[in-house]
């Protein structure tokens, strides 16, 4: 039987006509772009901004889902916006500002009549400043608006057989940098190469927090005891100091999402 929800989603696409996909490649745009193919055939593109504080396999992967589906896709190169190289606490409104503009522009000028993204359900329920931006453009998120959350995105994935199902959460590498510090190319290459080699060692969905000449390592439930008591350990810690850092911590809270946005309430009393 249909989930639903996901009948919801494809109503709206069928309603929204022609539209571009701002498309991550992360699970939530793979799904939306999926069924938007399914919807709506040609009369949709796919969408991709390369920034300096993307990872690089992130818009690979993208290149490789898209290609794989058959569906138009199109990349656009942004350089490093000047407004968010100290990575200011309003940083992911002022990015997605910078970011959707260039959507926005190529929508009109190929006559596409919507951008929609992937912002699902969840995304109502922590510091999001980058919504307050989407809503202020007119960005449709079908997701959001059926009412999905990230596990039935999940869940609806698997049973369509995308592989992308169970990739892990990615995001922008501007979050591994406390606020109100300069951003250089080169701390942001640090904390790429450091989370690919996590990546490739076996540790997915691991983040690697950059504070100062520090490196804080944020894994999944599960990973904490094998990466102490295992030889990986020493490879670790061997391999980013040679990138660059000098000392190495294991967060022994682990991953969460929103892990800076204490940081936030402590500056301007919001909510996380």
């Amino acid at each position: 039987m249909k989930n639903i929800k996901s009948s919801i989603l494809d109503d709206i696409l069928k309603e929204l006509g022609s539209f571009v996909v701002a498309f991550s490649g992360g699970v939530d745009s793979s799904y939306l772009l999926h069924r938007s193919f399914k919807v709506r055939k040609s009369s949709i593109m796919a969408v991709t901004i390369r920034t300096p504080y993307i990872p690089s396999n992130e818009i690979s992967e993208a290149v490789e889902f898209a290609g794989m589906l058959g569906i138009r896709h199109k990349i656009l190169d942004l350089s490093f916006s000047d407004a968010i190289r100290h990575n200011p606490i309003e940083r992911c409104y002022l990015c997605k500002k910078s970011l959707f503009s260039e959507l926005v522009t190529f929508a009109r000028e190929n006559n596409f009549s919507y951008v929609i993204d992937g912002s699902n359900a969840d995304d109502e329920g922590d510091f999001r400043p980058g919504m307050k931006a989407l809503n202020e453009m007119g960005i449709r998120s079908p997701l959001l608006e059926a009412g999905l959350t990230k596990k039935e995105i999940r869940e609806l994935s698997r049973n369509e057989g995308l592989e992308i199902w169970d990739k892990p959460a990615m995001a922008c590498l501007l979050t591994r940098i406390p606020y109100d510090t300069e951003i250089t190319d080169g701390t942001l290459r640090m904390i790429e190469q450091a989370e690919q080699m996590m990546l490739d060692k076996g540790y997915p969905g691991v983040r690697v927090r950059v504070h100062g000449d520090l490196a804080r390592i944020e894994c999944l439930p599960g990973y904490m005891e094998k990466i102490i008591h295992s030889p990986d350990r020493e490879y670790i810690i061997s391999h980013l100091k040679k990138s660059g850092f000098r000392y190495v911590s294991l967060d022994l809270e682990g991953y969460r999402t929103g892990s800076s946005n204490p940081e936030i309430n402590d500056k301007s009393g919001m909510n996380s």
